[in-house]
């Protein structure tokens, strides 16, 4: 187990246009949740392309993001959640958003900073390099496309996340939540994690990776 109990984890949670709330706040509350139990344990914030409001959810609400990538704290684990996946593949497309954005994951990513990726969030990836040579999975509706695009990775299916050390990648939704989890009793113990699944009053399903 790779324990982190006397180290605060930064993590920063990259947000953009019509990302998925759940691919976000599921995650998100998990690691909260571990930082209000065992205090110290987790830095969490929001990152985007500029302070600029986030619209998602068909645009019923917005959110700020907390830090710019020029600005954002020095992570220790970047998230990335995903979008409906018309949109992402919008965002694979867009020039500007792949050598802003995209590039500071890279860059981050290449000093050892670890990704994890929720649902259609590994779908971003697929131009960056970091997906090569992995075992990556992502929702189901988009398996045979991030194949398409990612030749030089093994997708995996029928699994709700995939950790590959440095680089983490879930299937759809609710597979970030379990991932999360995961992550958190890798860094520090079942205990934790056995509360904030019963403070969830989540039912967790058998971890598959």
């Amino acid at each position: 187990m790779n324990q982190q109990k006397n180290k605060t984890m930064n993590v920063a949670f990259l947000i953009y246009d019509q990302v998925e709330a759940l691919d976000l706040n599921g995650p998100l509350d998990v690691f909260i949740k571990a930082n209000v139990i065992a205090e110290g344990s987790y830095n969490c914030y929001t990152v985007g392309k500029t302070k600029d409001a986030v619209f998602m959810e068909a645009n019923t609400m917005a959110i700020i993001p907390t830090y710019t990538i020029q600005t954002a704290p020095q992570p220790d684990m970047i998230v990335i959640p995903g979008a409906n996946p018309d949109r992402v593949m919008e965002y694979l497309q867009d020039d500007g958003f792949q050598k802003t954005v995209m590039q500071w994951v890279k860059d981050l990513y290449h000093h050892g900073i670890t990704v994890f990726t929720v649902c259609t969030g590994s779908m971003h990836l697929s131009k960056t390099g970091i997906l090569d040579h992995h075992e990556i999975t992502t929702h189901s509706m988009l398996l045979d496309t991030l194949e398409q695009h990612n030749p030089k990775s093994t997708v995996k299916r029928n699994v709700r996340f995939v950790d590959q050390g440095q680089l983490i990648t879930t299937a759809g939704i609710t597979a970030g939540i379990d991932a999360a989890l995961y992550l958190v009793e890798k860094h520090h113990g079942k205990k934790l994690t056995d509360t904030i699944v019963s403070l969830f009053e989540y039912q967790q399903k058998e971890f598959r990776h």
